[in-house]
């Protein structure tokens, strides 16, 4: 299929989410989003950094796992100079 490849930017924003749902008993992806009220999908792409939450939701999941935001979440001042692509 090829195509045209554009830049699929990371965002700055870091977490901490997959080492605190293990150290939470293992607590799913699939646990953590009814949790909160978002999708397995949406929590997939936090942990791997391809998806800011809002603020509302950030807080939520620090909530779970009873720890200050900036456990949770930590944000990159350095622009990240690695980009991905994927094809149109």
């Amino acid at each position: 299929m090829g195509g045209l490849k554009l830049p699929v930017s990371e965002t700055r924003v870091r977490n901490n989410i997959r080492t605190l749902r293990l150290h939470h008993g293992e607590m799913t992806q699939q646990q953590l989003a009814e949790s909160v009220g978002l999708t397995r999908q949406t929590i997939i792409a936090i942990e791997q950094g391809r998806y800011s939450p809002s603020l509302e939701a950030a807080f939520k999941i620090a909530r779970v796992f009873r720890v200050p935001l900036e456990e949770v979440f930590q944000y990159d001042d350095q622009p990240r100079s690695r980009h991905k692509t994927r094809a149109l």
